[in-house]
């Protein structure tokens, strides 16, 4: 049985509004009451600090970080440039255009989610050990 999730103070709901998962992801949080802000990446781009600090806190590795599957990625032959990039000049790659930027992301005080797992974001919300705030 699950139980409901208390407001969440300070989440912010990162996505693009034509995104299919986004809206899947949307859903889900309102079904489970979860309170958040929502943030368009197309038109409020993340700036480099805060993917930095983003990817700092989600302990991902950077690379997930990137929409491998959007037509910028592979119109960049990003799959071959990312390689040779350092930490810095990925970051502000990312940073050019949102649409470089897997989604949804969600961010609260002390989680980062990147992509849209129902059993994952299950746990982040519900888990009593491991509440996101």
């Amino acid at each position: 049985m699950m139980t409901q999730a208390t407001p969440q103070e300070g989440v912010q709901f990162v996505c693009y509004t034509r995104c299919s998962t986004c809206a899947k992801a949307r859903t889900w949080l309102n079904e489970h009451h979860v309170s958040y802000t929502e943030r368009d990446i197309k038109s409020d781009n993340p700036t480099a600090e805060e993917l930095e600090s983003w990817w700092r806190r989600s302990g991902l590795p950077l690379r997930r970080f990137f929409n491998t599957s959007g037509q910028l990625y592979r119109s960049l032959s990003l799959k071959n440039r990312l390689p040779k990039m350092n930490d810095k000049e990925m970051l502000d790659l990312l940073a050019t255009n949102g649409m470089l930027v897997k989604r949804p992301i969600v961010v609260s005080a002390n989680k980062v989610l990147v992509g849209f797992s129902p059993e994952a974001w299950e746990t982040t919300f519900f888990s009593t050990a491991d509440h996101i705030k």
